[in-house]
């Protein structure tokens, strides 16, 4: 199940959606398949106005709604991707970054970055603020008079589902409600005595989408494919089973002195292939599109614009 949120006919308030699958291009309303079924959702009564009250919900909650949508979906319920805009699927609480969790990306970084060549021993962590959160479709802001070397990464998101805090590896995928995508923009030439805070946080710096699956429907959030392309062109390809840090690890790390709450979001890392590691580099520019790709959840694309 793929939930999202968008808008529709004019409205501009995001309600929650679900696609079953990445290849099917309707969208089932929630709200209008909870009263078609004249149901209730454990946890909530009527339906989720959005994600994050679903995953505050629960797992009752997550169940009740899989079981309505093995049922008859109504036409009422129905929206062709032509008429729907979608959003960010949720605006996390806070978004923890993971630096240099592929191998192939730790080298490329120190050789073009500065970075260190060392594999690290621990994860590299970093933060984004809620604010850098933008939807699929959504213009990836380029302000020429702060960065010439606009930067992308296709990543990962790990959707937090419960409160995590001291989590054990071998619980750590309990936690997890399901998975995304983040595009983890960077303005290279905004990092400040190693901070990359600014670097990483400025507004629409998080693309984000197009959709959450949920994690019953990821038999291995280790084995999937992700790419991404600008303006057509690959310039990532690799699989989530190269990362140094896996997720019950990267949990576990995180959760020692750091809470997680429900929906809050994990990146958890670039492959390599970013615009930096290039001879000569290659930076976004206005009029780029940029398009992030992991099996099963699908393709986050976004437009660049000038914003001076």
């Amino acid at each position: 199940m793929l939930l999202v949120s968008y808008t529709h006919d004019g409205d501009a308030t995001p309600r929650l959606g679900v696609r079953r699958d990445d290849t099917d291009p309707a969208v089932i309303d929630v709200a209008a398949l909870t009263a078609a079924h004249d149901a209730t959702i454990p946890g909530l009564g009527s339906a989720p106005a959005s994600a994050l009250d679903l995953i505050q919900a629960g797992t009752e909650a997550v169940a009740a709604l899989t079981d309505l949508l093995a049922g008859p979906v109504p036409e009422a319920a129905l929206r062709t991707t032509a008429d729907v805009t979608l959003a960010a699927p949720l605006r996390p609480g806070k978004i923890v970054g993971v630096g240099l969790n592929y191998t192939e990306h730790v080298a490329e970084s120190a050789r073009t970055l500065d970075t260190d060549k060392a594999l690290p021993q621990r994860p590299v962590l970093f933060s984004k603020p809620a604010t850098a959160v933008t939807g699929p479709g959504a213009p990836i802001l380029h302000n020429g008079d702060l960065t010439a070397q606009l930067d992308w990464e296709c990543e990962l998101a790990v959707v937090i589902g419960r409160t995590a805090r001291k989590v054990r590896p071998e619980d750590a995928l309990d936690h997890v409600f399901g998975y995304s995508i983040v595009n983890d923009i960077s303005a290279r030439d905004q990092r400040r005595s190693g901070q990359w805070f600014y670097s990483k946080g400025q507004d629409s710096y998080a693309p984000f989408g197009p959709a959450v699956r949920t994690a019953a429907t990821v038999p291995d959030p280790h084995a999937l494919d992700l790419s991404l392309r600008v303006n057509g062109e690959v310039k990532q390809k690799s699989n989530t089973r190269y990362m140094l840090f896996r997720i019950p690890e990267l949990i576990a790390d995180i959760t020692a002195g750091m809470t997680l709450e429900p929906g809050d979001v994990i990146a958890t890392g670039s492959p390599a292939g970013v615009g930096a590691s290039f001879v000569p580099q290659q930076f976004l520019t206005p009029g780029d599109v940029v398009e992030a790709t992991i099996a099963t959840i699908g393709t986050l694309r976004n437009p660049v614009v000038d914003a001076r």
